[in-house]
């Protein structure tokens, strides 16, 4: 968490005040009372609108937006702007991602699929060495210019702002442009993400000189500045979004990607060739944002909505959830027995059926009640299945299971912010460079890391015989496992989460949901609960704390775990109280704690 004094944060979307803007499209747009500064950790309760993302800097700076009359739109991009500044390892402009809005007036739930798409010239093969006809090793194809996908996170925030918002994207990306220009003090987080990427950013002067001063990690408590993603903002800000797509940017990025910036003296040593890739301006200036309907579920009397394909996560959520609700749940152990169980299955369904190009058909069996109740009857409430277990025949109409499995996914690093305005409108957003510091390549002169997107392809088919549906094809946007997810309870919001982690944010989105409404947990205790993630693996991927917590009884029932981790998922979450009010809640300790805050901490 990389933290600015509150006080001085709020005076750094001045520019948003230059000049009023038109009305709300549920709300009127006249600017609040300032009053003194929101305290900002892992939970705050309170009115006028909530925001809760990874980093005290970027929660204050929504939090601005909405105090002087934006709404959460606007709030959920300037905050997502300032998150590419003080979170450049996860997210920003050289990225994409998924948002998903509620519209308090029109009570409908919309959503912009901002996922990277591959190079008009990419097959099949794009990861096969043509030396020995292999998959290329992951580090050898992320650190490459093969990795990367026309990013689509600029494309998202305009087209949010131009459809829900009541600011220019110029304005809104004026804080996070100062915050860039000012720098913020390098925490232990910071320092070990870079520390943990030293030998691939050391191979890039344009990376080794941001992130790499003197050639080691910054130290912690030092002030990490980018001056040159705060120039690249102001250009778009001044010219728009075409310059990233057609202009001056697009034609640094694509000579990045074809002529990789390897440094002549390298810091640390890197065993792999770096590959240039075939990214053209074409690409960039024919990237389209969709606009696919969500998915939606019933899970007792709650409306779940998600994020339909490229990602898996809306589809593999609900079929998750209402494998669930076909058990008689009667205790903790049950409930997390039903819980590791369904999410294997989902899993199994979603790596054999869920991909860019699967069809609508094939999704409303995904999430309907017919299919939860096939899966669910292979669940033993006394004991668990073997793992991996097989993706279900769509074609069967009993409980009968295909013949054909694949691997696990491994968690990769993403962002996710939560954002809640006084009108009721509501933003859930999870955006990504994928692993943790993208493709280790700075664009230079820009300040902003590329993504190493296109290596959520599989490399080789997975489910043969049958065929994989995640294979890379030309322009075609890789699967995805992020989750923004907003439930409705009466038709109105209830709660609105998402997380990051790669395939896990699957788990950890469920997990939370399955700790709220099922356990009866308060939202707070949901987030800090221990985890674990079964993404249809042998072993279960678990926080220390929760095998010592839950292991015995699991493990009695036939579970198995694999090696602990320290963490999974940093996730944020707003649940919507009676009379407007709001809880804001974010990570207390994970990936160094979040920040959630409210306008008003009291009416």
């Amino acid at each position: 968490m990389r933290i600015l004094p509150v006080l001085g944060v709020l005076s750094l979307s001045a520019a948003l005040l230059v000049a009023p803007s038109p009305a709300s499209a549920a709300g009127p747009s006249t600017a609040s009372h300032s009053g003194p500064a929101p305290a900002l950790g892992p939970t705050a309760t309170g009115y006028g609108g909530a925001v809760s993302t990874v980093d005290a800097t970027a929660t204050a700076v929504g939090l601005d937006v909405l105090r002087h009359g934006g709404n959460a739109v606007d709030a959920a991009v300037a905050a997502a702007a300032t998150l590419g500044v003080t979170e450049p390892f996860s997210a920003g402009i050289g990225g994409g991602g998924f948002f998903v809005y509620y519209d308090a007036r029109k009570r409908t739930v919309s959503t912009i699929d901002g996922r990277e798409t591959g190079p008009a010239t990419m097959r099949e093969t794009h990861f096969i060495d043509p030396a020995d006809n292999l998959p290329y090793d992951f580090p050898e194809a992320r650190v490459s210019g093969l990795s990367v996908g026309a990013p689509g996170t600029l494309a998202t925030w305009e087209a949010a702002t131009r459809k829900w918002g009541t600011k220019s994207l110029s304005a809104l990306l004026q804080p996070a442009a100062r915050v860039a220009d000012r720098g913020f003090p390098v925490d232990a987080t910071f320092r070990q993400q870079v520390a943990d990427n030293a030998a691939a950013f050391g191979q890039f002067d344009s990376t080794k000189a941001l992130y790499l001063p003197g050639g080691a990690p910054p130290a912690v408590g030092s002030t990490q500045r980018n001056p040159d993603l705060a120039d690249t903002y102001r250009l778009i800000a001044r010219q728009g979004t075409d310059v990233l797509y057609r202009g001056a940017v697009a034609r640094d990025i694509v000579r990045t990607v074809q002529n990789p910036p390897v440094s002549a003296n390298p810091v640390g040593t890197w065993t792999y060739p770096i590959r240039p890739g075939t990214l053209t301006l074409n690409d960039l200036a024919r990237y389209d944002l969709r606009f696919p309907a969500p998915t939606k579920s019933k899970f007792r009397d709650l409306t779940v909505y998600g994020m339909s394909t490229p990602s898996s996560g809306g589809v593999a959520v609900s079929e998750a959830l209402n494998i669930i609700e076909t058990a008689r749940i009667k205790d903790t152990t049950q409930a997390l027995h039903y819980y590791l169980e369904a999410s294997a299955l989902s899993f199994a369904d979603r790596n054999r059926h869920v991909g860019a190009y699967t069809s609508q058909k094939v999704l409303d069996r995904l999430v309907s009640d017919r299919w939860a109740g096939q899966r669910a009857c292979q669940i033993s409430p006394a004991k668990a299945l073997t793992k991996p277990v097989p993706p279900g025949d769509l074609n069967a109409t009993g409980c009968t299971p295909a013949t054909v499995g694949g691997p696990a996914e491994q968690g990769m690093s993403t962002t996710n912010l939560t954002v809640a305005d006084r009108w009721g409108n509501v933003v859930e957003y999870t955006f990504t460079i994928e692993q943790t510091g993208g493709n280790a390549m700075v664009v230079p002169g820009r300040g902003f890391l590329l993504n190493n997107e296109l290596t959520d392809f599989n490399f080789v088919n997975t489910q043969a015989p049958a065929a994989d549906p995640n294979l890379p094809g030309p322009g075609k946007r890789p699967r995805s496992s992020m989750s923004p997810t907003i439930v409705l309870k009466d038709g109105k919001p209830f709660l609105a989460l998402g997380s990051p982690g790669g395939a896990t944010i699957i788990t950890t989105v469920l997990q939370i949901l399955l700790n709220r409404v099922v356990l009866d947990k308060s939202l707070p205790e949901s987030m800090a609960a221990p985890r674990a993630s079964q993404r249809n693996t042998a072993g279960i991927q678990s926080e220390p704390s929760f095998r010592t917590t839950y292991g015995p009884a699991l493990t009695a029932l036939g579970h198995t775990f694999a090696a602990d981790v320290p963490e999974l998922g940093a996730a944020t979450a707003i649940e919507f109280t009676r009379g407007g009010g709001f809880i804001a809640s974010a990570e207390p300790v994970r990936r160094g704690g979040g920040a959630a805050g409210v306008v008003h901490p009291t009416r």
